[in-house]
């Protein structure tokens, strides 16, 4: 566990290098053209962000699956068990995991499914919010040099 939380602070300390790279830009004596230079920065903040989110969810839903079975006490799933009131759990059979999206689900003998923790919900939700917005960010900086490339083009 202590691996995905290193690699999770690993790609947070690179998002906040990329974040004051990006405000680097906005001060004086910024490189030009400085609007493709923001663009892309501001790209590479949100991509680590997002590898910053993603890992700390992968981790913990790692370390979830590798509880389970793992000697006593450890079936059903821990992550099932540990902090519900005993009418949640009951009749508990199996857990299902996911890790695209995120996920620990923990299934009932009557089929009925419950979260083993809601952070997975936040987690997929700003995974792809950065995600695509670095994409945006990434594709907008490539077509902005574009659009500089041809008026230069057109200007000679």
């Amino acid at each position: 566990m202590l691996v995905g939380l290193g690699i999770s602070a690993a790609c947070a300390v690179a998002a906040l290098l990329a974040a004051a790279g990006a405000v680097a830009v906005a001060l004086p004596g910024r490189p030009e053209p400085w609007s493709v230079h923001l663009m892309r920065r501001a790209a590479a903040a949100a991509a680590w962000a997002a590898a910053a989110v993603y890992s700390l969810g992968f981790f913990a839903v790692l370390n979830a699956q590798l509880a389970f079975n793992d000697g006593a006490n450890s079936v059903p799933a821990p992550a099932c068990r540990d902090g519900f009131d005993p009418a949640t759990i009951e009749g508990l059979s199996h857990h299902r995991s996911s890790y695209l999206p995120l996920r620990f689900d923990c299934v009932r003998d009557d089929g009925s499914v419950y979260a083993s923790d809601p952070d997975y919900g936040w987690m997929n939700g700003a995974t792809a919010v950065l995600a695509l917005s670095a994409a945006l960010l990434a594709i907008g900086a490539g077509y902005a040099s574009e659009l500089r490339a041809r008026g230069t083009a057109a200007a000679v």
